[in-house]
């Protein structure tokens, strides 16, 4: 019978990545001692051959020594950490390494050593090596791992990726994660060079880089660009063709990626997704067009599935200057999509050292871009400045010279109404970015578009958007042009790049009517929304009687006790961070004075410590009370930084205005809504709660306004310009599922009692768990889909939490959660369920259990956990007496599997043995030919068998290593006879001697070492008289013997 296995699916990787262009090569055939050996030994990662010839090949005019300069700069990277290392050898692998070297006139010259030739990617080396085996020594211990794909571009380890079987059901995407979370730690010299990881099972695939959690991991679904890639192929064909093909990987390589500090000091490596790598290519296609520096290069849209697609649409002309627009939803990365594209247009030759103008309509925007493109200075290739001024941007934008520009819009307005703006440079090759391009301001007649055009008359525009533009919004098309790449909610939430948001209508409990509600007029909230707290004075009146009500105090005290009530039992099932959105400074600090007057602990005067703060800007006239809560730029950004922290006890924010567009806070799952809102402000600040973090189900926002006809509106505005999928799906909706889930776990427990969980004593309700379990073990497959069941459960009622239906239901899904917990309890040799790695959904299961520690099956049954190699008859007389019969095979199973985990890795043989008799035993107790009771003697007796094996040795008079060979030889019953006890024990010691003398690390992938080993092997066994017609067998049985001996060996 064809089986699918792993090496199936790396030979599959290795055809797919030739199609494309990369030669290939196996590991072992490479390797040290090798005919073909191309490094010196096994803790050397780099082909040392392929990397001079092509410095070499790349830098003809420099002399060996300043090549072998090179050679050793790139091989040594320097840093303190892992990451420092890896940013080191990243600006040499893009930048050249810089060399020094004596030239002919006796000059000490300096200068770039090329490593890659990035314009024309057939230069270059391209080697993909699968079983590429690497030593390491870390911490005083010596690592042996083996990589399954190594990418190799001029003899330099870039990309690894892992493989697992796709018909293996516990081998997924994300253990092959967990295993280059491994290599990471024990193979540093590897990845510090490293610069894209890939896992794949075959179907699934997966890409990121160094350090990035498995929320970073994401598919790349697109092979050229233009749309997503058609369903029948595998996501592995379409990442490898997509992402591995050499013009597209160096690309990827020199222009996206970035270190990024996320504000704790630590380095975090980025890299474009597909939907940022795509865009920013056409982007940079369409500004040449535009700037006509290039003929027209169009390329077409095809289908949706969810709305992907990168292009540019039929009308633009060259010399336009209309680059287009890029709608990329709020939350999947536009910031960083605009420092990629401004890095990309700098590097651009035909460009000529470009200038760029980043452009906001608002200061705290422009100071949370400018950090983004700040942090980005490796790919800009010099430092972004602001414009404080006026004054100060028409002196930076009339030098002829490059740079990167930030400044708000307000700055192009001349100092009078109806002045004409001052002509500041006709360069063609300045490129205008504006961030939120749909904003009211764009307008030709007397707006700043108009003005813009005064300044800079050649200039082209560009617009990147988190929302889309509407339909009847012509100034935006006519400054920008059209979408230049689409990539909409529905399609971000399927990556998951962003996750869902739901909605939740709270205390929309206003003394008048909604037909008396004062309306918000559009100029107003752009207004309002901005800084200059002038504006905001000069036109309060219009919303006076608004603010009155919202701020009054009856009902700033009962939103103040319901956000108390409502985070606090949010936070209980999701760890994270909640923002509150007041509707004036005003009612900020109120709501403030309020929350802190019910939980003072939240409270601190230092920036530096405490729950909750307020975030809003204000002058010395402000009144006294307010000011504990007005600070300057730099104590704004250390509260942000303190927030954005997942592990910061800085858990509640009030904002008035600022960090509702540009502030990403990932561990945000919750804000409260008490502002009006509507259009792109209500959508982009409703996204601040849609950032991925560890496995975040949503995010919820709560309305305390009654804004879901805003919302609806805005949701109406959205579709109608292309987009798929919903801005915000109601709350009821996640109840609902939390009730079906509710509905699957409960039937599981049908006929069981648990009352005594809420109304028992600890001791009570710790007794309720062996008999649950029971319960669920008694029942066909009963521990899996009781698994899965309150896995999905958890995770729905920390989306759906509070609601009253979560009390009602709350206590029922700790005690379904603990039982959970004791069913999934691991034992020696069980890896952690991907489940558990990083959650952010927290288990509720009551305090009087938790409190305990990890719940122990052992404990929770009344038994003390056994060694098994020591089982004492005891211990298996309690097992046998235990009521609860299917508890009882569960306990004896985990041991006894844990133990044979813990064998196969010393003795095959015995383990094999073991093993089939288990598995024969519970395969009967499964299909219930057997009773519990009859399974539980059958289980009992193998465990004394067991632990009658592990005392052999020493009766025998051998060593652990040579009990493991007499085992494999004394499986054939005519040599025990023929030869007897004292001969096979000879052989047994002389196997061990010679089989440990000649194996070196990679034998078992190295044909020719093989073969000399089996001849020894026979050799020896033909020596001591071995029965001939038996002597095949035994020689494959020792050498798998020897496989599962040898890493020990080797190592030691």
């Amino acid at each position: 019978m064809t089986t699918l296995t792993e090496s199936t699916v790396e030979a599959a990787t290795l055809e797919w990545l030739v199609t494309i262009g990369w030669q290939t090569a196996h590991g072992p055939d490479i390797a040290p001692g090798a005919p073909g050996a191309e490094r010196d030994d096994y803790g050397q990662v780099v082909l040392e051959r392929r990397l001079r010839d092509a410095l070499g090949r790349l830098n003809p005019s420099l002399p060996a020594s300043a090549l072998d300069d090179a050679f050793r700069k790139l091989t040594q990277p320097e840093g303190a950490t892992l990451e420092a290392r890896n940013r080191s050898f990243h600006r040499m692998l893009v930048n050249g390494v810089t060399v020094e070297y004596r030239s002919a006139d006796g000059d000490i010259r300096g200068e770039p050593a090329k490593v890659i030739d990035f314009d024309d990617w057939a230069v270059n080396d391209w080697l993909a090596v699968n079983q590429f085996t690497v030593t390491e020594t870390v911490g005083g211990n010596r690592n042996n791992r083996r990589p399954d794909v190594v990418l190799f571009v001029n003899g330099l380890p870039l990309g690894v990726i892992e493989l697992k079987n796709p018909a293996d059901e516990d081998a997924t995407i994300w253990s092959a994660w967990q295993q280059l979370q491994t290599y990471q730690a024990e193979l540093p010299t590897l990845f510090s060079m490293n610069e894209m990881l890939m896992v794949s099972d075959g179907l699934e695939a997966r890409i990121g880089v160094l350090g990035a959690g498995r929320e970073w991991f994401k598919p790349w679904r697109t092979v050229t660009g233009e749309t997503l890639a058609a369903l029948d192929l595998t996501e592995l064909q379409v990442m490898l063709e997509g992402a591995c093909y050499p013009e597209r990987f160096l690309a990827l390589l020199r222009d996206f990626i970035v270190f990024d500090d996320d504000g704790s000091g630590k380095l975090v490596k980025k890299m474009a997704g597909y939907h940022q790598f795509h865009a920013v290519r056409a982007a940079v296609s369409e500004t040449l067009r535009a700037a006509e520096l290039q003929q027209e290069q169009a390329i077409a849209a095809g289908s949706i599935r969810g709305r992907y697609e990168t292009g540019s649409r039929p009308g633009g002309a060259p010399g336009d200057r209309r680059i287009g627009v890029v709608w990329h939803t709020q939350g999947s990365g536009k910031s960083l999509t605009m420092a990629f594209y401004a890095g990309a247009i700098v590097r651009e030759p035909a460009m000529e050292n470009p200038t760029i103008v980043v452009l906001t309509d608002r200061n705290d925007l422009d100071d949370q871009l400018f950090t983004t493109f700040s942090r980005c200075q490796d790919l800009l290739r010099q430092p972004p400045v602001q414009a404080e001024s006026r004054a100060d941007l028409r002196e930076k934008l009339s030098v002829n010279a490059g740079g990167v520009v930030f400044t708000t819009i307000q700055k192009f307005f001349p100092e009078e109404r109806g002045d004409t703006y001052p002509t500041l440079s006709e360069r063609r090759n300045i490129v205008v970015i504006a961030d939120e391009a749909h904003r009211s301001q764009y307008d030709f007649v007397d707006g700043y578009a108009r003005h813009m055009r005064d300044a800079l008359p050649n200039a082209s525009f560009v617009g990147f958007t988190g929302t889309p533009i509407e339909l009847q919004d012509a100034n935006t098309r006519a400054v920008f042009g059209d979408y230049i790449s689409i990539y909409d909610i529905q399609r971000s939430v399927e990556d998951r790049a962003t996750v869902p948001i739901h909605y939740e209508s709270r205390l929309a409990r206003l003394e008048l009517d909604e037909s008396e509600r004062p309306a918000i007029d559009p100029d107003f909230e752009e207004a309002t929304e901005g800084e200059e707290i002038e504006l905001k004075e000069r036109l309060k009146t219009k919303w006076a009687q608004l603010e009155a009500i919202v701020g009054a105090e009856n009902r700033v005290r009962q939103i103040a006790q319901d956000i108390v009530d409502h985070l606090e039992q949010r936070l209980e099932a999701l760890e994270g961070k909640a923002m509150v959105v007041c509707m004036s400074r005003r009612i900020c600090v109120d709501l403030y004075d309020e929350l802190v007057r019910l939980r003072p602990e939240w409270h601190h005067d230092d920036d530096a410590k405490g729950a909750i703060k307020v975030v809003m800007t204000g002058s010395a006239s402000d009144p006294l009370e307010w000011q504990q809560h007005v600070r300057n730029k730099a104590r704004r950004e250390a509260l942000a930084n303190r927030f954005r922290d997942p592990d910061d006890p800085f858990r509640i924010v009030l904002v008035r205005d600022m960090w509702l567009t540009g502030f990403d806070a990932p561990s945000l799952h919750t804000m409260y809504l008490d502002k009006p809102m509507r259009g792109h402000g209500l959508m982009q600040a409703i996204a601040r709660v849609n950032r991925v973090f560890k496995d975040k189900p949503g995010g919820l926002v709560v309305d305390y306004l009654g804004l879901a006809n805003d919302l609806r509106q805005a949701l109406v505005t959205y579709t109608e310009s292309g987009g798929t999928g919903r801005t915000a799906i109601d709350k009821e909706e996640a109840v609902a599922v939390m009730l079906e889930k509710y509905d699957v776990g409960s039937a599981l427990f049908h006929g069981f009692d648990w009352s005594k969980w809420t109304s028992g004593t600890p001791s009570e309700r710790l007794g309720l768990l062996p008999a649950a379990q029971e319960h669920i073990l008694a029942q066909e497959n009963g521990k899996d889909r009781c698994m899965t069941a309150v896995r999905e459960l958890s995770q729905a009622f920390a989306l759906a939490v509070p609601h009253e239906e979560t009390f009602r239901i709350r206590d029922d899904v700790g005690f379904f959660q603990a039982v959970l917990a004791a069913l999934s309890k691991q034992t020696a040799g069980e890896a952690r369920p991907e489940e558990e790695l990083e959650l952010a959904v927290r288990q509720i299961v009551s305090r009087a259990v938790a409190s305990e520690g990890m719940i122990d099956i052992f404990a929770a049954a009344g038994l003390d956990k056994p060694d098994i190699s020591v089982l004492s008859e005891e211990f298996l007389a309690e097992v046998q007496g235990m009521p609860q019969r299917n508890l009882a095979v569960e306990l004896l199973q985990k041991l006894l599997r844990g133990e044979l985990s813990s064998r196969r890795r010393a003795n095959v043989v015995q383990a094999r043995s073991f093993a089939e008799m288990l598995e024969q035993t519970l395969r009967r107790y499964q299909n219930r030919a057997i009773e519990a009771a009859q399974v539980i003697e059958e289980l009992i007796q193998l465990a004394r068998e067991m632990r009658e094996a592990a005392s052999r040795g020493e009766r025998l008079g051998l060593t652990d290593d040579e009990l493991a060979f007499y085992d494999a030889l004394e499986t054939n019953d005519s040599a025990v006879q023929v030869l007897g006890d004292e001969t096979l024990r000879a052989i047994a010691r002389e196997l061990v001697e010679t089989v440990r003398s000649n194996v070196t690390i990679d034998w078992t992938l190295r044909e020719n070492v093989r073969a000399q080993l089996r001849v020894l092997v026979r050799r020896i066994l033909r020596k001591h008289g071995y029965p001939p017609d038996r002597q095949e067998k035994a020689t494959l049985t020792v050498l798998e013997q020897a496989e599962a001996l040898s890493e020990g060996w080797v190592l030691a």
